[in-house]
């Protein structure tokens, strides 16, 4: 597993999230832990290495 940082779009507080480079594609929903609104998050691995990474919010 690897962790990566990223801002909240809608609170702005940096957050980490565990990551398995083992999956090339990923896309999946998961709860701000801090505000608790939902964020879509994309991330896909090329040889086991983050190539892209993206977090959009889901809704309002």
């Amino acid at each position: 597993m690897e962790e990566h940082f990223f801002q909240c779009p809608y609170c702005w507080e940096e957050i980490s999230i565990l990551l398995d480079p083992s999956s090339t594609d990923q896309h999946y929903v998961e709860d701000c832990e801090v505000c608790c609104n939902p964020l879509e998050i994309q991330a896909r691995f090329q040889q086991q290495n983050l190539i892209n990474f993206e977090v959009k919010n889901l809704g309002q």
